[in-house]
């Protein structure tokens, strides 16, 4: 009986469906934490962006008289109340994430991660351009480099009277 429950993988552990690494459960529609909190804050931009355009086309209809204005600020109101907000006032631009998997073998790679030149994230055995195939022109871009650090400097030969 207990080898049974042994082979049985528990059903709270499902890999996220984004394919991040992280296990998801249902109650977040099988997504970790962080990729439904990304969601969460998708479909709030969306219905804020839905609702400024149906407000603008509204008011280039017709302006709405103080009932309507009352009405809407009352709605938007109990709105915020009902859906908490992770991000007060402006919105923070993030930076781009890196890839957390290397490009070849799909393996985790975390902050070990070697970014090549080519843009690409690796794993420490794949990480020599010479492993994964690299696509990053190194001799242009040294002779590019040497260029840029050492200009051409041409005098006059005679100085003219």
């Amino acid at each position: 009986m207990a080898e049974e429950h042994r082979c049985q993988t528990p059903e709270g552990h499902r890999l996220c469906v984004n394919n991040c690494g992280f296990s998801g459960s249902s109650a977040t529609m099988n997504l970790c934490s962080n990729c439904y909190g990304d969601l969460c804050l998708n479909q709030q931009q969306q219905q804020a962006s839905t609702k400024s355009t149906v407000e603008s086309s509204l008011s280039a209809a017709s302006p709405p008289s103080s009932l309507e204005i009352e009405s809407i600020s009352s709605s938007s109101s109990t709105a915020e109340k009902q859906i908490p907000l992770i991000q007060t006032g402006t919105e923070q631009q993030q930076p781009p994430q890196r890839p957390n998997r290397c490009t070849v073998c799909r393996k985790r790679v975390g902050l070990t991660g070697f970014m090549c030149r080519c843009g690409t994230t690796f794993c420490g055995t794949h990480r020599y351009p010479e492993v994964h195939g690299c696509t990053f022109d190194f001799k242009s871009a040294g002779r590019e480099e040497i260029a840029k650090a050492n200009p051409l400097v041409i005098a006059a030969k005679l100085q003219k009277i």
